[in-house]
């Protein structure tokens, strides 16, 4: 084969290596550029690979030594240098793919390396010696395994993301495997010996002179390719370093506006878990950054809220990649339930998968329990009304009972078993009169007798009934401090008021326990207090019971003021004691405060205005003069007015008896029918609740025709209408027999000529 040149071997190695690692790093800017880039990309490195294997190829012959002299064919040189771009640019841009396989890998290798083997034999082909150059066929396998293999390892590396240093030596083992595929085939390569002179008829060709040119430009064309790639380097580099220092400066932008604004916001990954949120966020649910970045959101659910939002929230959102004002009850870290609503937005890629989901939370804790109170009060205002109107229904049935009654019992024979059935009878009336006043306590409607009262006093005078009521294994205990002021409510209603709530608190302790009275003075100011928030501010009298029972869950608690409601077996209670202490303190101008937590007991607050510095003096209470004479000419003459005949026909029944001249009139029209005839009355007595005209309205009509006529108003309300005439008398329904006697007694009495009668209002 002949001798070769050491350095021109060097520097073919040297070609190769340097096409190689410029080829390699041409080729990586393949994937990311665009179409028309990755054209230009793909052609320049395939150029570059291809005509360094090429150069590499004759300059490697340029080192061989012949005794014989040596020209290249024109056309299959060119055909060789072709032969090398097309197979390295094929195989490239095959292996440029998106998704490469193994095994498209080995293809484009294969492909690849057999172009270079047929490169190689075809510059061969292309000497023009004199004689035949011979190939051993073993060491054409050699070579051309050796070139599928660097080929291979070429196509592998070129789109592979290395650091200089791999990529440097994966240059180095590239170029000296083409190298090697070379000199491995050079030396099973058999070339003729002979004469100096050329053979006469063959074209000459390319000297040796015209391959140095030719392999030159293919460096230069290497060494400009490389250039290339430096500026774009290093251009790339700039733009590289300049978007990513505008990246982090938004980026922290982002973060630092993303963490401090005001509304809780936070991100979630693919899976669901916390990435960021917000020091909103944050201050809400009461947790470090780091106690929440990396965990589920539904770590901080309640169980139905997480459920909620695993079932049937995050599919909609992965969905529709979006989700509007979904509700979850959201623990915050020291147990605090929060109502919120949530919203958020997916983020995809390109190709549609999630990536991030953008959530903002709303706290409506507080308008949830705005609400929950208003529902609340509406209802209780509901139910206070339906009471109210049943009881005064009531009143009407039990005053006919009652005045029945004791007509029968001032008539009945003296027959002891007759007389035991109708004080039974009596006794059951009035408990449905004592039941009715509870109603009407609850719908704020009861006859109420507010005076100044020590409650202390008051308290320590009912000690001794409240233990018998209580029982032994219960333990009372008061706790009053000095200089209390005194209370404006009505002391028997408190009386019972206190009655009830330690009977409850009895109940609320089977095994014993302990009952504490207390009292204190305080203030509500302009913004309230959460338990006070509707009593308008000023200085209350507070009188708190307590117990050490079982307490009661919420629902018992929002429920336990509501007439009828009871925890306790059928027949063992009522359900209208809390409802009576709550109409109590409402309509004396305070407020029932109830709080409670299971296994804690239960304390129970009543707010009452405190009393005025002089005493009000009851209204109609002494308005007219003990010394006041009684009217002259007989029994007084009652005119009276009522829709409903049976209560009608009881009260006149009950006049009468009395030895009163009484007339009967049905609606406030036929009473003012009566009157226009001329008849003359000592007293009307009248319903308020009747249709068409109510008492108030047919009082108002009287007084427009006789000013002086006394007027009654039989009512089982104890509020009146803001129009009702101050010299009203009020007659409370069920009444009996002694207390209609003294109504008419007080209304026909007249005062003394030198008193002068103050209006005033019948509470």
């Amino acid at each position: 084969m002949g001798s070769h040149e050491p350095v021109l071997v060097a520097v073919s190695i040297l070609i190769a290596v340097a096409a190689s690692y410029t080829a390699l790093d041409l080729a990586g800017r393949i994937p990311r550029a665009r179409s028309v880039a990755k054209v230009g990309w793909l052609a320049t490195a395939a150029i570059v690979l291809g005509g360094g294997i090429w150069a590499m190829h004759f300059v490697a012959m340029l080192a061989l030594h012949l005794d014989a002299p040596v020209s290249y064919d024109i056309g299959l040189t060119i055909l060789s240098f072709t032969i090398a771009v097309v197979v390295t640019g094929a195989a490239l841009a095959l292996s440029s793919r998106s998704k490469v396989s193994r095994r498209s890998v080995l293809a484009a290798g294969c492909f690849m390396g057999l172009g270079i083997v047929a490169m190689h034999y075809t510059g061969m082909a292309a000497m023009r010696l004199n004689g035949e150059v011979t190939n051993d066929w073993r060491f054409v396998a050699i070579a051309t395994l050796v070139a599928i293999a660097a080929s291979t390892a070429a196509v592998w590396l070129a789109f592979r993301h290395h650091s200089l240093r791999q990529r440097v030596a994966g240059s180095l083992a590239l170029g000296i495997g083409i190298s090697g595929m070379h000199y491995v085939a050079m030396f099973g390569t058999t070339l003729p010996v002979s004469s100096h002179e050329m053979i006469p008829d063959i074209d000459p060709g390319i000297d040796n002179i015209d391959i140095v040119i030719a392999v030159t430009a293919a460096t230069f064309v290497i060494l400009a390719a490389a250039l290339m790639a430096a500026v774009h380097d290093r251009r790339s580099s700039r733009l590289m370093e300049r978007e990513a220092l505008l990246w982090r400066e938004g980026e922290e932008r982002y973060r630092t506006l993303y963490r401090r604004t005001p509304l809780p916001l936070h991100s979630l990954n693919a899976e669901g878990r916390i990435e960021q949120v917000s020091d909103s966020w944050l201050d809400l649910l009461g947790y470090g950054r780091e106690e929440v970045v990396g965990r589920p959101l539904t770590d901080f659910m309640t169980v139905d809220s997480a459920r909620r939002r695993t079932d049937e929230h995050w599919p909609q959102l992965l969905d529709t990649g979006e989700l509007r004002e979904a509700e979850y009850k959201l623990i915050a870290r020291d147990g605090r339930v929060l109502d919120c609503i949530l919203s958020a937005v997916a983020e995809r890629d390109s190709e549609g998968r999630l990536t991030k989901t953008l959530c903002g939370l709303i706290n409506v804790t507080e308008r949830r329990q705005a609400e929950e109170a208003l529902r609340q009060a509406q209802k209780l205002e509901a139910i206070g009304r339906l009471t109210g109107g049943i009881a005064h229904d009531f009143n009407n049935l039990l005053a006919v009972i009652v005045g029945n009654l004791e007509l029968a019992r001032k008539r009945a024979p003296d027959e002891p078993r007759l007389i035991a059935l109708l004080d039974n009878t009596m006794q059951a009336a009035q408990r449905g009169a004592a039941l009715t006043q509870r109603m009407l306590a609850f719908a704020r409607r009861q006859d109420l007798n507010p005076e100044p009262v020590d409650v202390p006093e008051l308290v320590l005078g009912m000690a001794d009934l409240m233990r018998r009521s209580i029982g032994p294994s219960i333990q009372i205990e008061t706790r009053f401090p000095l200089g209390l002021p005194r209370a404006r409510v009505d002391s028997n209603q408190l009386e019972l008021a206190l009655l009830n709530l330690a009977v409850n608190a009895r109940d609320a302790m089977p095994d014993g326990g302990t009952i504490t009275i207390a009292a204190r003075e305080e203030v509500i100011v302009a913004d309230g207090e959460p338990d006070s928030e509707e009593l308008p501010p000023n200085h209350y009298f507070c009188l708190s019971v307590t117990d050490t029972g079982t307490g009661m869950d919420d629902d018992t608690l929002n429920r336990a003021a509501e007439p009828f409601f009871t925890t306790k077996g059928v027949g063992k209670g009522t359900g209208l004691g809390l409802a009576m202490v709550h109409g109590l303190a409402a309509q004396s101008g305070g407020r029932l405060v109830l709080s409670s937590r299971p296994g804690k007991g239960t304390t129970a607050s009543i707010y009452l205005p405190l009393a005025e510095a002089a005493a009000k003096k009851s209204v109609g209470s002494d308005a007219y003069s003990a010394s006041a004479k009684v009217m002259e000419g007989g029994q007084a003459r009652v005119l009276v007015v009522d829709d409903d005949p049976l209560v009608l026909s009881a009260t006149s029944a009950m006049l009468e008896d009395l030895n009163y001249r009484v007339t009967e009139a049905s609606s406030g029209k036929a009473a003012l029918a009566v009157l226009d005839t001329g008849a003359d009355f000592d007293v009307v007595l009248t319903d308020q609740a009747m249709p068409g005209m109510t008492g108030v309205q047919l009082a108002a009509a009287i007084r427009e025709r006789r000013p002086n006529l006394p007027i009654i108003l039989g009512t089982g309300y104890a509020e009146l209408p803001q129009d009702a005439n101050a010299g009203v008398l009020r007659l409370g329904k069920p009444f009996g027999r002694e207390a209609l006697h003294r109504a008419i007694d007080t209304a026909t009495h007249r005062p003394p000529d030198n008193v002068v009668n103050l209006p005033s209002r019948i509470g």
